[in-house]
């Protein structure tokens, strides 16, 4: 689990021991740490017009000033989880605004954490894939930037293209994605490769982890997405030597050592050749 997600997790806790709290939106993409959070009495509403609370928390994806605004125009007590790395980007976008650029966001668009990067802007494009490139419109200038959880390899790809589109213009590109996302795509891509099955553990909902899922299986023929270990199955890992396990930025350590304990137990049963130290490969930060 990432330092930023770690942060408003803790945060969230903290607060709710004190006072009342609602998350304005899911505070992680992975559900069995919002069920605990719920258990611990944490709320969570989409819109500020459903909260109940005296606080709310912006969630570690970030928001808009817009929404802090209409939140406070509510009468509500707005703390701060958005993650470092996300205020990161949202202070390189405003600076390209800021200097004439027609802001480009590299990412998905119904995404919280890009939702979060356009509320306050009059005009901007969102891309992902190449076909998005083409509906974009010539401009003098292009800022780009990207969603922290995007392919860096993807992101490079889409401001080379974009670049060869429109040769005369100038195009700006800030790179936003996150050093663990950077990280965990890295190990992701040296595991599968090592790997005769790989296994990537985070919630169903997590860009990051489906990234990861994407990216082992360019590399391994054999790619599971899980979110705990009983969803894994036995049949999944028939005549396999080396199992990866890797896990995106919002899986909790929990979770990535219960599967790595129900995958060893498996091992052992089996009576696999391998000494245990080399039977299963663990990436995680």
């Amino acid at each position: 689990m990432c330092f930023g997600v770690r942060d408003a997790i803790a945060l969230a806790r903290a607060t709710a021991e004190r006072t009342p709290l609602t998350v304005l939106g899911d505070l992680v993409h992975n559900e069995s740490v919002l069920a605990e959070l719920r258990a611990e009495g944490v709320r969570f509403e989409a819109q500020p017009d459903a909260v109940g609370t005296r606080t709310v928390m912006i969630t570690a994806h970030g928001a808009s000033d817009r929404a802090r605004a209409e939140a406070r125009g509510r009468g509500l007590h707005v703390l701060e989880a958005t993650c470092p790395l996300v205020q990161v980007a949202h202070r390189s976008l405003q600076r390209l605004v800021a200097a004439g650029f027609h802001p480009v966001i590299i990412g998905k668009r119904d995404h919280v954490e890009v939702r979060g990067m356009t509320g306050d802007l009059a005009a901007f494009d969102v891309v992902l894939e190449e076909a998005d490139l083409a509906l974009l419109r010539p401009r003098p200038r292009f800022g780009v930037i990207a969603q922290t959880t995007q392919p860096s390899a993807k992101v490079r790809q889409r401001v080379t293209q974009l670049r060869a589109m429109f040769p005369d213009s100038e195009v700006r590109f800030i790179d936003t994605v996150c050093q663990p996302t950077k990280q965990r795509q890295d190990a992701a891509v040296e595991l599968a490769r090592q790997s005769d099955v790989l296994v990537v553990i985070g919630g169903a909902h997590s860009n990051n982890t489906h990234e990861l899922v994407r990216t082992g299986a360019r590399h391994c023929a054999r790619v599971h997405h899980v979110q705990g270990a009983q969803e894994l199955r036995e049949e999944w890992f028939a005549g396999a030597a080396t199992v990866g396990i890797t896990a995106g930025t919002s899986t909790p350590d929990r979770e990535i050592d219960a599967v790595e304990e129900w995958l060893r137990v498996l091992a052992a049963q089996r009576e696999v050749a391998h000494p245990p130290a080399g039977v299963f490969s663990l990436a995680t930060d």
